[in-house]
Order: structure tokens, then sequence, then C-alpha cells
């Protein structure tokens, strides 16, 4: 749970740290900012004087990497690359589900369904697989109208796979809220544990690497944690 952290005991997960910014490994259970019913990262650290202003979030139940500012001035070039899609992000996710392709796209509108729930902007059935360009996709036509809809893209690649799961790498090159839980569960393939879709347990999603090109640059790796890495024993998995 989010309330057996302390600010000192997340502060030791540092992975890179400059006057301007702090790169933290966040363990799952714990939110970037804005959570209502528990305590956050953001909170924590101001409880304890240090004011941190996030550059990008991952949700509450994925571990990893998360980049924060630690002053103004630097929070928005930072932020400018996410909304310029500069950065380059690359998460790690068990699926549930084998005999995937080795790489794969999809590309599928994201909209806002029923008690604010992100969704696929589109009927289910309407979904389709072209193997040849091994890439989901939607007609056109089939996109919910009335609504506002967020085209999506998130790039994959598998890694391994074992008892009916496969270890992939995410690259989302948009970053909406949920995209790559989202689209990986509409096409049939969920995250392990993930509770959006009925999943039990901790959400094996871990935010693994960040490339920011602009301004000094970043490149930084979370390994993955020894809970992570034991549903894949065998896999090394490189950092490259």
């Amino acid at each position: 749970m989010s309330t057996s952290w302390t600010w000192a005991a997340l502060r030791e997960r540092a992975l890179l740290e400059t006057p301007d910014v702090l790169v933290l490994d966040k363990p799952p259970g714990i939110a970037v900012t804005g959570e209502r019913h528990d305590v956050d990262l953001v909170e924590l650290a101001a409880a304890e004087g240090e004011i941190l202003y996030p550059v990008h979030r991952i949700d509450k139940v994925t571990s990893g990497l998360v980049l924060l500012a630690r002053t103004l001035p630097a929070h928005g070039p930072l932020t400018r690359q996410f909304a310029d899609r500069t950065a380059e992000k690359a998460y790690l996710a068990v699926l549930e589900g084998a005999g995937l392709p080795e790489r794969w796209t999809i590309d599928l509108p994201l909209g806002v369904g029923r008690k604010s729930t992100v969704r696929i902007a589109a009927p289910r059935e309407s979904l389709t697989f072209d193997a040849a360009a091994s890439r989901w996709a939607v007609p056109e036509a089939e996109v919910l109208p009335g609504k506002k809809n967020y085209p999506s893209v998130t790039h994959l690649e598998r890694v391994a796979e074992a008892g009916g799961r496969t270890l992939v790498v995410a690259r989302p090159v948009s970053g909406r809220r949920h995209q790559i839980r989202v689209h990986l569960a509409w096409t049939g393939t969920p995250i392990t544990g993930d509770p959006l879709f009925r999943g039990e347990g901790r959400t094996f999603l871990h935010s693994w690497r960040l490339r920011l090109p602009a301004g000094d640059g970043l490149d930084v790796t979370a390994p993955p944690d020894p809970e992570f890495l034991a549903q894949f024993p065998e896999v090394e998995i490189d950092p490259g």
C-alpha cells in the first residue's frame, strides 16, 4: 500500500538527480500525483519540504521510471518534449496470451466512456488486424460519433513467452491516459493483473526507459524489480 512508503524510502530509489530533475524508480501501489483517497508521491515530498513538478505520469499500479522537475523553469521545456512527441518511452509488460507477432502496432483511438472510463472509441467488433502490416486499426466510419476521441498509437515487440503469457516491450507514440493498458486489453491480450480488466494482484506494467533528446539530453533506464523478473526468470532483458 502507498501509505507504507515514506519520502525518505522513495528518495533512495532515485535513478538520476540534477539541480533541475529527479528521476525515481516508483514502486507499484503509489500514485505520482492527484491521489484523492490516499497519499501520493508529490504530496509525500511536499510534506518533507521538497516541491516537485511531474513531467509525465505513470499509473498508480505501474512501476518504474518517473520524471519530476525540481524547478518550474525546468518543467516547461521538459513537458514540451512529451507534447511534441520527441520523448521516447519504453515499457515492459507481461500479457495474458501467446502466439503473438514478433512486432506489431496498435493504432486505435481512445475515448471516454461511462464513469470516465477510458475505452477504444469504436465498437469492439469493428477492430481489425492486418496480418500483412501487423497492425490493429479501425475503419474511420466505425469510430463512435458525438464524443471527442484521441488518436493513439502503440508499437510492441515480443521478448519472450512462457506458460501462456508473453513479455513485451511497449513503445507508446502518443501518451494518453491508460493507453497501453486499454490498447492491449481491447485487442485480446490484457496485462497480467490489470484491475481495469478484472485482474488481481500486481499489474505487470513497468516504465522501463526514457530518452529525451533536447536540452541537456536524458537517457535513463529503470531495471525491473525481482518480482517482475521472476515472471520470466530465463530472460535477460537488454536495456538497449
